[in-house]
Formats: C-alpha cells, sequence, structure tokens
C-alpha cells in the first residue's frame, strides 16, 4: 500500500512492526450505479493466513492520553470505544455489529478474534517524553503509564492487554501527516520487560486534517478546490460529533484496533506474500465506508438531522462514520450498513 511504513527491529527475536494509515484519496464523488458496484470486491485480493496469533482471548483496551485533550473530544472516543461491547445497547448497524466481521478471523485453532472492552485510562498531561515523539519514544510514554508506582497507573497486562496511545493536538509524531495517521505494533523487551501489543492514533484537527480527516476535511495541498454541489457550496461531509479531528480519529482507531488484533506480530492475516509491507484487513478498504464505494466515493451512508455523515450507532445515541474492513466470507470489504 502506497505511503505505509513498516519498521523491524531484531532484539532476541525478530519482531515484525507494521503501521497503517490513509492514503490521500481522490476525492471525486461518483453516483451510486448497481451495475458497478466496487466496495473493494476483487478476485485478484488473496487474503491469506500465515500461521500466526490472533488476540483470541478477551481484549482489555488500555488508553494513554497523551498531552493536553478537550474533555468533550476525549468523552466522544469514550463512547466509541465502550460502544464495542455487544452489552452495550445500540440500534443497528452499531460499533459492535461493526467488530463482528472482524470477530470472523480465527488462528490455527479454530479460536476467533475475542471480544474488546475498555478497560483503563492513565492521562500523560504533564508530556512525559516531550512533544515530538518517535516510534521509539512511543514505547517509553507507556512504560510511564504501566511501570509507576501511583494508583492511577495501568496495569502491564501482556496476556490480553493492548495499549492505544492518543497524542493530542499538540503534539507531533515521526510521520504522522506526512505519510501515517495511526500504527500498531509491539513494544521491545528491553523496554518493558515484555512483549506488549500497542497502537497510536493522533488527533489531526490542526495538524493535517485533510490527510487524516477524510471525508470531513479537504487537503490544502490537493491543487484543487473541494468538490461542488449543484447548489454551489462544497460537498464536503459534515462530522457527526462536530468535529473533524475527533471524527476522523474515531475510523483511525478502529482501523488500527482491527488490525493489531488480527495480525499482531505480522505473521496471521494479511495479503501478499511480502511480511515486510502487508496488506491488512482495514487496508483492503481505505476510504470505503457503505454500498456503492470506490473511486473516491464513500458509499451510500445515513444523514442526521444536520446533514452529517455515519453509518454506526454507538453509547449514548451517539453516531461515528467507521470504514469497512475485509470479510473473509464476503471476499470483499462489508460493514453492517451494507445495503445488500
Amino acid at each position: 500500500m502506497d505511503n505505509k511504513l513498516h519498521f523491524f527491529h531484531y532484539l532476541h527475536f525478530l519482531l515484525l512492526l507494521s503501521s497503517s494509515c490513509f492514503s490521500l484519496l481522490a476525492f471525486s464523488w461518483i453516483p451510486y450505479n448497481e451495475n458497478k458496484n466496487y466496495e473493494g470486491s476483487s478476485d485478484l485480493v488473496n487474503l491469506e493466513y500465515h500461521m500466526g496469533p490472533v488476540l483470541s482471548s478477551p481484549i482489555k483496551l488500555y488508553v494513554i492520553w497523551y498531552g493536553y485533550w478537550n474533555p468533550s473530544h476525549q468523552a466522544t472516543i469514550r463512547d466509541f470505544l465502550n460502544s464495542f461491547s455487544s452489552s452495550s445497547y445500540a440500534p443497528h448497524p452499531s460499533v459492535a455489529d461493526w467488530w463482528r466481521t472482524v470477530r470472523l478471523y480465527t488462528d490455527q485453532t479454530g479460536q476467533n478474534i475475542s471480544t474488546i472492552s475498555l478497560s483503563g485510562e492513565f492521562f500523560d498531561f504533564k508530556y512525559s517524553q516531550g512533544k515530538y515523539l518517535s516510534r521509539l519514544s512511543m514505547q517509553y510514554v507507556i512504560k510511564n503509564a504501566v511501570m509507576r508506582s501511583q494508583p492511577e497507573s495501568l496495569p502491564l497486562n501482556y496476556r490480553t492487554g493492548v495499549y492505544l496511545v492518543l497524542t493530542s493536538y499538540d503534539v507531533q509524531v515521526q510521520d504522522f501527516c506526512r505519510a501515517v495517521c495511526g500504527f500498531h505494533y509491539f513494544t521491545f523487551p528491553s523496554i518493558l520487560g515484555v512483549t506488549v501489543p500497542y497502537a497510536w492514533v493522533g488527533y489531526s484537527g490542526k495538524q493535517c486534517p485533510g490527510f487524516c480527516a477524510y471525508p470531513f476535511a479537504w487537503p490544502k495541498n490537493s491543487g484543487k478546490p473541494p468538490p461542488n454541489t449543484i447548489n454551489g457550496g462544497n460537498s464536503l461531509m459534515g462530522a457527526p460529533n462536530g468535529d473533524p479531528g475527533v471524527d476522523g480519529m474515531i475510523s483511525v482507531i478502529a482501523h488500527e484496533l482491527a488490525e493489531v488484533s488480527s495480525n499482531p506480530l505480522v505473521n496471521a492475516w494479511y495479503a501478499g506474500d511480502n511480511p515486510i509491507s502487508p496488506t491488512e484487513i482495514a487496508d483492503l478498504c481505505l476510504g470505503v465506508y457503505g454500498t456503492g464505494a470506490g473511486g473516491g466515493y464513500v458509499g451510500q451512508v445515513y444523514k442526521d438531522s444536520w446533514g452529517n455523515g455515519f453509518n454506526l450507532h454507538g453509547v449514548k445515541e451517539r453516531k461515528f462514520l467507521v470504514q469497512w474492513v475485509w470479510n473473509p466470507l464476503r471476499r470483499r470489504c462489508f460493514g453492517p450498513n451494507a445495503m445488500d
């Protein structure tokens, strides 16, 4: 996949570290045509299982809020993460329904990817590693959150834990905006003593909204203005929770959680023959949010009373727009809001 970065480190054993991002898609709004249904389906896509583990035990998600966060933005993301539970009430199509597609993936013993639940939060408002983070220093952010002998510290859960680092608007991360909006990999044993999976997603509302907040923002360096509507305005989609940066993050978070669960060591589920640059289950469906998607058109999605786009319901009557993932049974991109 274009602009997808991968990082390797050999320390006692080879850790394959994968990153995933949103490519800068052409923003040509194509009318839906039943006779030409894209949605990523292709006989050429050869998604294979490479015998590695998936996260088959109930996943405990630990969030590290790095930097200064607007409480309302935190509430939106927190509600999204709490929507993954099958016990959370939300009308169909829901975030929990979306996760059921991810759960179709199994390991070599036939165990499916498990449920996921928000199990702890840590607030690193003092920027423990500064306002510029490399991929290596990101691991020290996690160490700071789990190694402190204070009540607010997170547990070091190397059996069922996944750590999600979310950086605020004023934090720069290596390759952020230039190539990636989020990535996932594993910590080095030399840093934490154990290997644990984690993911990072950055707030893109101020640094690169046109790159990481698609389709709620237009890239400034695209060389052309946003497409116009019949009434003369632009056809950018409104953010369902009122902030393009946060609503854009929601889909990237879902993207990373799907891939860290189905390909945690980069030796499980991916397409292609090169594990250095695997195309994972969410990479296959970038820019696909509804039926008929393709060529920069996001597909058929719902509109709220203000005209903002969404395709999933969450807790507390929240609405979210989340990209689809590859369904291994249907052999195409799929989401619970599919019209077919």
